[in-house]
């Protein structure tokens, strides 16, 4: 709309597909979340608290401006594509901190003896979950609705109930 294109197949000429045109917004959302989260990793102990939290003080620069509060939106719609479950990344997550922070994270739980598909599935689940939360957090800012709790207090909750949903005894 804001290139003024009314015609439908301008997605298909420039972007190949619905698909190329949501690879290219998140590259430059993963690009802009790179900056910060590349120095917190790098920072951060092997310790899953402190890699959840490297993570959602990443994803949640993107909730500065209209432009990244829109990407948190549709981000979340495509959580479940990072690759995580089958240990092949999107290709738009491969070589990037966020898919090494995915690795430390296996790491550490896979150390706690966590058997590997659980690991897998809860993984997924917590980059879901993360997404979802963060999305949903930019929906209420678009929408111009209050929040429940202020920010400080959600991520820091965010990074508290996803190290749970991870560190859960096994079943």
């Amino acid at each position: 709309a804001l290139a003024g294109q009314g015609n439908p197949s301008a997605v298909q000429y420039h972007f190949g597909s619905r698909a190329g045109l949501l690879d290219a917004v998140m590259a430059g959302r993963q690009q802009r979340t790179e900056r910060v989260l590349a120095p917190l990793l790098e920072a951060a102990p092997d310790e899953v608290a402190a890699l959840v939290g490297a993570l959602v003080t990443a994803e949640a620069t993107e909730l500065r401006d209209d432009r990244g509060l829109r990407c948190l939106r549709i981000s979340a719609q495509l959580s479940h594509e990072s690759g995580v479950r089958a240990r092949t990344p999107h290709p738009t997550l491969a070589g990037t901190a966020y898919w090494r922070l995915i690795e430390r994270i296996e790491a550490c739980l896979a150390a706690d003896g966590l058997p590997e598909p659980l690991l897998l599935e809860r993984l997924d689940l917590a980059l879901t979950v993360v997404g979802a939360a963060m999305a949903d957090r930019a929906r209420q800012y678009l929408d111009g609705t209050e929040p429940l709790t202020g920010e400080e207090l959600f991520l820091a909750d965010l990074v508290g109930t996803t190290t749970a949903l991870l560190r859960a005894p096994r079943p």
